[in-house]
C-alpha cells in the first residue's frame, strides 16, 4: 500500500509552506488576534488566486475539481501556521453544504463567489445546548410565514458569522420522535433584518466565535437549500467533512509543535549539555512524535473516507477527531513544558498553539463525544 503523497501534492504542499510562511508568521496571527475582523482581506484575496477557495469545487462553479485528500495538504500546512481566516467556515461548512444539497441555480449563484472570495459564508448550527447531532437543533425555529418561513431563536459558537455575507441556517421546521427528521436549511444573507450578531470571547482569539440572534427573520421558500425537514442527513455529510478537515488543521499545528520543541531541545543548554539529552526531555519528544504521526495517519484515513463516501467514513472520521483532538492538546502541553517557565509567557509562541488545540478538541465534539460515536459505529 502507498502511504506517500503525488509529485502534485508535493508541489501543493511546498508551494503552501513557502507562502503561509512569508504570508502568515506568528507576528501577523496575533495582529489578527487583537483585530475584530480577525483575518486579513489582502491575505484572502491572495489566497483565493492561488485557487484554494475552491479547490473542491467542480469547475463548473469555478472551482478547479481536486479531491479531499489535496485540500488537506493545503489545510495542514494552515494549521502549522495558525492562519486566522474563514477558510474552514466560508469553504468547508458552508460551500459543501450549498454543494451537496442546493440546486443548480444555488450552486451556480454561490460557489463561484466562494471560490474567488467575493462571498465569505458560514455555517450556523449549534445552539445554547452546545450539541452537535440532530436533538441540538431545537431553539431555533422557522415557521410557515407567506410565501416562506420565519426563523427565530439563537445560535451560538457560529465562526465567522461577523464578516459573513451568508449563513447557512440550520433551523427546527417539524417536531418528530426521530429529531433527525423535521431539520430544515435555509441561505440567509446576514444582512437580513432580524439579525443580530455578537461577538463571543474566547480562549482562542484566531478563530473568532459568535452569538447570532433571528427575531422573526422572513426568508423566502427559495431559500431553502434541499428539501424542508430533511436536512439533518446533509449536516452529517458536512460535519464528516469539517471534522477531517479540521484534523488537517490540528496536525499541521502539533507537527509544528514538536519541531519548535526539539530545534529547542537541541539548543538549550542546562548543566553543561542541551536538554534534549536527558531522558525527560527526548521520551518526552519521542511520545510527543509518536502522537503526531499517528494522528496524521488517521486524519488521512478520514480524509480519504469521506472524499470516496465509503460506509465506514462516520467511522474513520470519529476515530481522527477523537484521536487528534487529544493528540494536539497533549502535544501543545508538553511543548509548553519542554520550553519550561519561557513557554508560559505572552512572549512566546507555544501559548498560541496550545490555546488552538483547546478551541479544535471542542469543536464538532470533543474526543468523549466522538468515541460514544465509534462504540455506536460497532454496534456497543
Amino acid at each position: 500500500m502507498d502511504f506517500g503523497f503525488s509529485e502534485e501534492q508535493d508541489m501543493l504542499r511546498q508551494v503552501a509552506r513557502d507562502f503561509l510562511a512569508e504570508k502568515c508568521p506568528t507576528t501577523f496571527v496575533r495582529q489578527m488576534m487583537e483585530d475584530e475582523k480577525g483575518y486579513s482581506a489582502d491575505l484572502w484575496n491572495e489566497m483565493a488566486g492561488y485557487g484554494w477557495l475552491g479547490m473542491t469545487f467542480p469547475e463548473a462553479y469555478g472551482g478547479q475539481g481536486l479531491g479531499f485528500v489535496d485540500l488537506m495538504v493545503v489545510l495542514e500546512e494552515m494549521g502549522a501556521v495558525l492562519l486566522p481566516s474563514p477558510y474552514i467556515s466560508s469553504v468547508i461548512l458552508a460551500g459543501q453544504t450549498i454543494l451537496i444539497a442546493g440546486s443548480e441555480a444555488q450552486k451556480q449563484e454561490y460557489l463561484p463567489k466562494i471560490a474567488d472570495g467575493s462571498l465569505i459564508a458560514t455555517l450556523a448550527m449549534t445552539e445554547p445546548s452546545g450539541r452537535f447531532d440532530a436533538e441540538g437543533i431545537s431553539d431555533v425555529r422557522a415557521l410557515p410565514a407567506d410565501d416562506g418561513f420565519q426563523i427565530s431563536g439563537t445560535k451560538l459558537f457560529v465562526t465567522d458569522a461577523h464578516v459573513s455575507d451568508l449563513m447557512v441556517v440550520a433551523a427546527r421546521t417539524k417536531d418528530a420522535g426521530d429529531k433527525s427528521f423535521g431539520v430544515t436549511l435555509f441561505l440567509v444573507d446576514s444582512n437580513t433584518a432580524g439579525i443580530t450578531v455578537n461577538l463571543l470571547e474566547t480562549m482562542d482569539q484566531t478563530r473568532k466565535q459568535c452569538e447570532v440572534v433571528f427575531d422573526q427573520v422572513n426568508v423566502s421558500r427559495d431559500r431553502v437549500l434541499g428539501q424542508v425537514d430533511m436536512g439533518w442527513p446533509v449536516l452529517q455529510k458536512v460535519l464528516n467533512l469539517g471534522c477531517a478537515a479540521l484534523c488537517a488543521e490540528m496536525v499541521g499545528g502539533a507537527q509544528r509543535v514538536l519541531d519548535i520543541s526539539v530545534d529547542y531541545a537541541k539548543e538549550r543548554v542546562q548543566f553543561g549539555r542541551p536538554i534534549g539529552s536527558f531522558q525527560a526531555i527526548k521520551h518526552k519528544c519521542a511520545e510527543m512524535m509518536l502522537q503526531v504521526e499517528s494522528a496524521k495517519s488517521a486524519a488521512y484515513y478520514a480524509a480519504w473516507a469521506v472524499d470516496e463516501d465509503v460506509p465506514e467514513a462516520p467511522l474513520a472520521v470519529s476515530m481522527a477527531k477523537a484521536y487528534c483532538s487529544d493528540a494536539y492538546r497533549h502535544t501543545a502541553g508538553e511543548g509548553i513544558q519542554v520550553h519550561g517557565g519561557i513557554g508560559f509567557t505572552w512572549e512566546h509562541d507555544m501559548h498560541l498553539y496550545f490555546k488552538r488545540a483547546k478551541y479544535a478538541e471542542f469543536t464538532f465534539g470533543d474526543a468523549t463525544y466522538h468515541r460514544e460515536l465509534v462504540a455506536q459505529e460497532i454496534n456497543l
